[in-house]
């Protein structure tokens, strides 16, 4: 198999973002399963490497996909301009610069020349000093190509997923329906097959109230809501249990009974994956034909600069794309041969 071309978004260049790709890459064993191609500024990048300190690592800079070196790291220059580092501030040149990174990799994602894409933090704000309409990574992927995505963060202790996620706490339970609760477990379901290769996934469902509700006394959405819609999805053959209490789900034996978590919303979710799994956690966007993954954290501007940043996250966002790269093209072999899919169904039981 051809090594996988592995596409990366600088993201804020007065954050960790380069600093995290520069240490993850200045590990030569990287290159053995991928060639990675940064879409940035040589300029800038110079810049953050000599800040860190890595005399001995160098970007091969290309200026089309032609030069690429399948053993090197790759910079593409899609910024020429002079540009000021200053770590630590929220400008809108950094945001334009950030975006236009992401644009970059979004249009090699379209026309085939990446595979996957590794999306390193940026600032929303700074961005929107420019671009009024941006509202984060997801959505700019959603509306360029054209569907729903599901927000899934993942570690090796557990794979949780979100029916609601970047609005307001006041407005979530307004978005707790059933439509909504099976749509997003349907999505998880099929990402866990697809993605992760797992034939029969077996989803937890938690509830919205504390302690699930407890039997209506604290709120009636896990009866009203939560419960015919785990029901309905048992009718469609997705094995999924639940409404559990969020506040005692989350012990090492019960995520290791179940291969996906559904969250009601962000923040239940999201303390206790980074509480448990921030340092190798890895921020999946499933649902959509194209792969991008990105670490948990954000710019750090207070550490940017001083070569404090660790870049284990963005590592396991390079090792989670190109796995499920590797896990979509053996879903599809497999599908095509119903006889092969059988055959490695009892193989791995």
């Amino acid at each position: 198999m051809k090594k996988i071309r592995l596409g990366i978004s600088i993201g804020d260049p007065n954050g960790i973002g380069l600093e995290t790709i520069i240490k993850c890459f200045n590990d030569s064993r990287m290159m053995d399963f991928c060639v990675p191609i940064v879409f940035g500024s040589a300029k800038i990048a110079q810049f953050h490497r000599k800040a860190i300190f890595l005399k001995d690592f160098a970007f091969h800079i290309i200026n089309n996909f032609d030069e690429i070196n399948q053993k090197k790291p790759n910079l593409i220059n899609i910024y020429n301009d002079e540009f000021d580092v200053e770590f630590g501030k929220v400008s809108s040149e950094a945001g334009s610069i950030s975006y236009k990174s992401i644009q970059k990799a979004t249009e090699a994602l379209k026309n085939n020349s990446i595979d996957v894409l590794v999306t390193a933090p940026i600032n929303k704000y700074a961005i929107q000093k420019k671009i009024k309409d941006f509202i984060g990574h997801t959505e700019f992927f959603e509306e360029n190509f054209n569907s729903k995505a599901i927000m899934i963060m993942v570690s090796e202790m557990m794979k949780i997923a979100f029916v609601t996620s970047h609005i307001p706490l006041s407005k979530v339970v307004n978005h707790i329906n059933e439509e909504n609760i099976i749509l997003k477990a349907k999505q998880l379901n099929n990402s866990l097959t697809q993605d992760f290769g797992i034939r029969k996934p077996i989803i937890a469902v938690l509830g919205l109230n504390p302690h699930a509700g407890e039997n209506g006394l604290l709120g009636l959405e896990e009866d009203n809501i939560i419960t015919p819609a785990i029901n309905k999805l048992k009718e469609d053959d997705i094995i999924a249990f639940g409404p559990f209490s969020a506040d005692s789900f989350f012990s090492r034996n019960n995520l290791k009974k179940f291969d996906g978590v559904l969250a009601m919303y962000h923040d239940q979710g999201l303390t206790a994956f980074k509480t448990l799994s921030f340092n190798e956690g890895v921020n999946y966007t499933a649902g959509l034909e194209i792969i991008r993954t990105s670490p948990v954290h954000g710019t750090a501007y207070e550490i940017s600069g001083k070569g404090l940043a660790d870049e284990s996250s963005f590592r396991e966002a390079v090792f989670l794309a190109c796995n499920i790269f590797k896990k979509r093209l053996e879903y599809k072999e497999l599908n095509k041969n119903p006889l092969a899919f059988n055959m490695h169904d009892k193989k791995y039981k």
